[in-house]
């Protein structure tokens, strides 16, 4: 199922990391970052295709000492995605860095300090076309900020960071520039982009920092990015979380998608928070379905609905969905039933479907099916649960008289 964006984009200039277009019209990006010692060549590239297999269109990894360099000079030539390097006070680890043939820099205005050190890491990436992401941590701000705003954390302390480092690119004649200015604040670091984006009209790169496990991780992040997504600010982001980084690339692409920000990859799979007349477990069947579908490329609606009297009904927009009912599912295709299944064959039909449907079209799949019989069936079924059931499961009726009696009506 096709989803528009309801969100304007403001204008920003383009750059290129490697193959990949951020800013302007290019299609929002989603990144994250190794875990590994990029020393382990062997073990990054595995992590790297990992995170390029679950939405990833760019990762950064680590680049602190010699032997990460050399790491990455093998690493960048097999990398499926363009590799940033990410720089922490020592600059000559740029420098080894582009001769690695890396495709972005991330430098920590906080930590590399000195002007001439700057100026010469720009040089050297304006004479390679390599883009910079300035990359502003509010637990990394310049002590020099920090005296300046009453040593804290401000919005405009991250921001005024961002621009010192922008003065010294402009004095080597260096705007291939990038810039994020992240707290673990939501609502600091919702504010400090909303005013960097005021001031410049450079790609943002969106994320809450040390946003921390999932689940609270998750909803840091989501909180604070898609609050400035739909304000239609931000190029690139990456969700920060203490988890696989697996799992950074898999939210940050659900988001996107969610908000209509990119065209679905894989399934976005529905399911009804069942209720009193669910025939099956709901929550096991749809997380059995997750873990079927895991990564592959099917960019389809699909639900799980927990009964057939309700469910087709709540889920006819989606392009593919189940109901259960008297121990059996029933299969519908844009809310049209087409096949009548066990109960423990639900997931692998629903995959099986959902790959015909791909390969073949929602029309073909119509027309394969026999849907007077697997409409009569559903109906039997649904007929058979409200004489059981009764029309109010949840016994809603009741509870209304209850309340009238209780409230003296």
């Amino acid at each position: 199922m096709e989803v528009v964006a309801a969100f304007s984009r403001r204008p920003t200039r383009k750059i290129r990391v490697g193959d990949v277009e951020v800013g302007g019209d290019a299609p929002i990006s989603v990144q994250s970052m190794t875990v590994t010692k990029t020393a382990d060549v062997e073990g990054t590239l595995a992590q790297i295709y990992a995170l390029a297999a679950a939405g990833a269109d760019i990762v950064r990894c680590t680049c602190n000492e010699a032997a990460a360099a050399e790491g990455l000079a093998a690493i960048v030539p097999r990398s499926p995605v363009p590799i940033v390097a990410d720089i922490h006070n020592q600059y000559r680890m740029a420098l080894a860095a582009l001769e690695a043939g890396v495709q972005c820099l991330r430098l920590n205005p906080g930590n590399i300090r000195r002007a001439e050190h700057i100026k010469t890491v720009a040089r050297e990436c304006r004479d390679r076309g390599v883009p910079i992401r300035i990359g502003v941590n509010g637990g990394s701000l310049h002590p020099d900020l920090y005296a300046k705003y009453g040593g804290k954390v401000t919005p405009e302390a991250m921001v005024e960071s961002a621009m010192q480092e922008m003065e010294y690119f402009a004095a080597v004649d260096f705007d291939l520039v990038k810039i994020s200015v992240k707290a673990s604040s939501v609502p600091l670091m919702v504010e400090a982009y909303r005013r960097l984006s005021e001031v410049t009209d450079h790609p943002l790169h969106l994320g809450v920092t040390e946003a921390g496990p999932p689940p609270v991780g998750v909803v840091k992040s989501t909180a604070g990015i898609a609050a400035l997504l739909a304000d239609g600010i931000g190029d690139t982001i990456r969700y920060s979380l203490t988890a696989d980084p697996v799992e950074e690339a898999r939210m940050g692409r659900a988001l996107l998608e969610s908000m209509g920000l990119r065209e679905r990859k894989t399934v976005d799979l529905i399911a009804c928070p069942s209720c009193g007349r669910a025939e099956v477990d709901v929550f096991g069947i749809a997380q059995q379905a997750l873990e079927a579908f895991g990564e592959e490329e099917i960019p389809l609606q699909v639900a799980v609905m927990g009964c057939v009297v309700n469910g087709p009904g709540e889920a006819r927009d989606a392009d593919l969905g189940i109901a259960a009912g008297r121990g059996r599912g029933h299969l519908f295709v844009k809310g049209v039933n087409v096949a009548v299944v066990p109960e423990d064959e639900m997931v692998d039909s629903l995959v099986s479907w959902a790959r015909f449907i791909v390969a073949e079209g929602a029309e073909a799949a119509l027309a394969k099916a026999d849907t007077a019989r697997a409409r009569r069936e559903a109906e039997r079924d649904r007929s058979s649960l409200l004489l059981s059931q009764g029309s109010d499961v949840n016994e809603t009726g009741s509870k209304v008289n209850l309340v009238r009696r209780a409230a003296g009506a």
